[in-house]
């Protein structure tokens, strides 16, 4: 018998999940996730866990609940530790108590995994405080889905005072307005409505419970959203933090594998946009090939990285065979400031660095260096271009080249997670092959694109897809070009 952790996943940012819930998923064998949970939550599962989507989408439901918790109780009987993926947290307005009972009468062990709740969560990026001294000592939360049916006490509702919050009564925003104005309370009385809060779609509407309706569907707002009601609202515009970043509004897809994501993807989030990652590469160590040139290390010239993962390979390598290090005499040389930092990670200073991530950039650098006869190593892809050996053993160095890691296709968890994207950032031609495949080029033509290089965007332009290139092409480029560009 399984056991089913049911994970509160917040509210739609992907860094706003505890610490537990990513530890837990990480133990997961099979996961069951709908849209509310957002489709970031998903990278901190495992390659081989089975992941199942439980739809609950308005007026589209792809599994009903007592699907879902036949689902959950088939998946724990076959042995699964089972994640049940939650927007929110489950025991608000989730139906993670119902859950929780299914499994209890079949004996399955089960945890509940909080979560943070959307309706503090998404108004305070909307700027919007559930409680503030002198204005609002309280706040209380009804759902809004069965208003007209729901047996509210709507007398007390109107005259509780503090904060009221409805969740999932977008559709039925205009009996909850009724039903308070019948009741007693002001027609004046400040109420906003906010869209995908904590998501680059967040979308915020403020007005008043005689008004709001009108404003709402004028500015487009769709369904999920949260209504809140009270004075706390006419605090919207100073504490409104979140919606001044920057790159706001952005939703920006990577595309590279997932170790190499993280920089980019953090330096993105801390700018205000929301980040969609498609592994479209995976990456394939073949250090092992390595074993061969390790009685030739101590003669080499140079030793060339045109990499991260040329490094981390190399070097974990070196530490598998018990390799002493200080037997290479050569210099160390590098493709751009990231390999660099790389490189001097492992406690040495690379002595040539070509400032910009291309061959070509390396080679006019090493021309100063260089001499006829001199031994190069380089560890690097299988896919990679063979520009730079070529163009070194024209200089007349012997060059070794061996291929310490390859990329591999990746694949696509979630198919809807590229429908929101605005921006695709390419950083190698394998990615732009790889997400054809994988999205179809219609959709990516459809989008902003931005190349990290001049490689890059040659292939690119072989697809006739429109792009901007960044002038430094490096992820700091990218993001200065992405900065300029929105």
């Amino acid at each position: 018998m399984g056991k089913v952790y049911l994970i509160g996943a917040g509210p739609g940012d992907e860094e706003l999940i505890t610490l537990k819930a990513v530890r837990k998923l990480s133990e997961c064998t099979a996961v069951m996730y709908d849209r509310l949970a957002g489709p970031g939550i998903l990278k901190y599962v495992n390659e081989d866990c089975e992941i199942y989507y439980c739809g609950k989408e308005p007026g589209c439901h792809y599994k009903n609940q007592d699907e879902i918790n036949n689902m959950l109780v088939e998946l724990a009987k076959k042995g699964h530790v089972v994640g049940r993926i939650k927007g929110g947290d489950p025991y608000v307005f989730g139906r993670g108590g119902e859950e929780a009972l299914a499994l209890l009468k079949e004996n399955i062990e089960f945890e509940v995994i909080p979560g943070i709740t959307s309706p503090i969560s998404a108004l305070n990026y909307a700027g919007i405080p559930v409680t503030h001294r002198k204005v609002a000592r309280s706040f209380h939360i009804f759902t809004g889905k069965t208003a007209e049916k729901l047996d509210i006490n709507w007398e007390a509702a109107a005259k509780i005072g503090g904060t009221l919050i409805f969740l999932m009564g977008f559709r039925n925003l205009e009996v909850i307005c009724s039903k308070l104005k019948e009741n007693g309370m002001d027609e004046n009385t400040p109420c906003a409505v906010v869209m995908r809060g904590t998501t680059s779609k967040q979308k915020k509407v403020v007005g008043k419970i005689k008004d709001i309706k009108e404003k709402a569907e004028e500015a487009g707002l769709t369904s999920p959203c949260i209504i809140v009601i009270g004075d706390v609202i006419k605090f919207n515009e100073q504490l409104d933090w979140y919606e001044k970043k920057p790159l706001f509004g952005k939703n920006v897809c990577i595309t590279r594998s997932k170790a190499q994501s993280r920089e980019m993807r953090e330096k993105l989030l801390d700018l205000g946009a929301q980040v969609t990652e498609i592994h479209s590469i995976e990456i394939k160590y073949t250090s092992e090939n390595i074993k061969e040139y390790l009685d030739k290390l101590l003669e080499y010239d140079y030793i060339i990285f045109t990499s991260v993962n040329g490094v981390n390979s190399f070097f974990e390598r070196l530490l598998t065979e018990n390799y002493d290090i200080r037997n290479i005499k050569g210099k160390f040389a590098a493709i751009g400031p990231a390999t660099e930092r790389a490189i001097k990670s492992k406690g040495i200073i690379p002595e040539i660095v070509a400032e910009k991530f291309v061959a070509e950039s390396l080679h006019d650098k090493m021309k100063g260096f260089i001499k006829k006869g001199d031994k190069v190593f380089i560890p690097r892809s299988k896919n990679a271009r063979p520009y730079l050996a070529e163009a070194l053993r024209e200089e007349g160095c012997i060059v070794d080249e061996c291929y310490t890691y390859e990329t591999v296709a990746g694949s696509l968890t979630d198919k809807n997670c590229f429908n929101d994207v605005d921006t695709v950032i390419f950083t190698s031609p394998t990615t732009v092959r790889n997400m054809i495949e994988l999205v179809g080029l219609s959709a990516i033509k459809e989008k902003q694109v931005i190349s990290i290089g001049p490689i890059t965007g040659k292939e690119l332009k072989k697809h006739d897809i429109d792009y901007e290139m960044s002038e430094e092409y490096t992820t700091d480029g990218v993001i200065k070009q992405l900065l300029e560009g929105k």
